[in-house]
């Protein structure tokens, strides 16, 4: 299994994108994982026909053994160890590749909330997406820090 982070995104500030691509390289000390950035639609006042060319951008990408995760502040919300124990089931499943995808400025489209596996919060707040992927990089590089028992995450 590997783990890609899709974006729907231009680009990344370069302070942000160096503390990512620093706990992009921690895990890549336990999987493999990369991050793509999908280019958003053009900006317009139609948010719904934005919606729908992003989502048909992310589903011309997804293959049959891909599992898809939606980030969204009403999805699932977990502590650190129950995404751990979340993790480790998806580990034992034939997974091709574990995909998180952060929507764009638009919001996403009902059609990749139906075909998302699990919609999962990082926060009831709405963050940009630079943010978003600095903290689920994080958030990522704790879970296998907790799976592979490094001393990173402290539990109280």
């Amino acid at each position: 299994m590997r783990i890609v982070i899709w974006a729907i995104a231009k680009k990344t500030a370069p302070g942000l994108e160096e503390a990512i691509s620093e706990y992009e390289e921690r895990l890549n000390r336990f999987i493999p994982m990369h991050t793509e950035l999908i280019p958003p639609a053009q900006p317009t006042t139609d948010f719904q026909a934005a919606r729908r060319i992003e989502a048909d951008r992310v589903l011309q990408r997804l293959r049959e053994k891909d599992y898809l995760v939606l980030l969204d502040e009403h999805g699932k919300a977990f502590s650190t160890s129950e995404w751990a124990a979340w993790m480790t089931e998806r580990q034992m499943e034939n997974i091709s590749r574990l995909i998180f995808l952060i929507g764009g400025a638009y919001g996403v489209d009902k059609q990749l909330k139906q075909k998302a596996r699990l919609m999962i919060s990082l926060s009831r707040l709405t963050f940009p997406h630079q943010l978003a992927r600095l903290i689920l990089t994080e958030q990522l590089y704790r879970v296998f820090t907790i799976l592979h028992h490094q001393p990173y995450h402290h539990e109280s």
